[in-house]
């Protein structure tokens, strides 16, 4: 890493201030990296959501079945991607196959 690096845009790259992706050790600098849990979607999909909240923008809706890597689950909401090229965003943890 060298000088400033472009503006992220956050919806594409699974980086946050305090957290990124495993992948993405090396590119961008934050104070932890996830290793991604892979989980399955529920039956009846969900909405991934660009903040952990019900009323933010649906970036997509993700079908039963789909896989998603989950990085971050902080109360009713998981933070992932469904790669490491995006998207990337929130969705509810319950859409998810439970952490075993």
């Amino acid at each position: 890493m060298s000088g400033p690096q472009a503006r992220i845009d956050p919806r594409r790259v699974p980086l946050r201030g305090d957290l990124a992706h495993v992948g993405l050790v090396g590119k961008h600098f934050v104070p932890h990296y996830a290793v991604p849990q892979p989980r399955t979607v529920m039956p009846g999909g969900a909405a991934l959501l660009t903040d952990p909240r019900e009323d933010a923008e649906e970036l997509c809706t993700l079908m039963e079945g789909d896989s998603f890597e989950v990085l971050d689950v902080a109360g009713k909401w998981a933070w992932g991607c469904l790669s490491l090229e995006g998207p990337v965003g929130y969705l509810r943890a319950d859409r998810l196959e439970a952490l075993a």
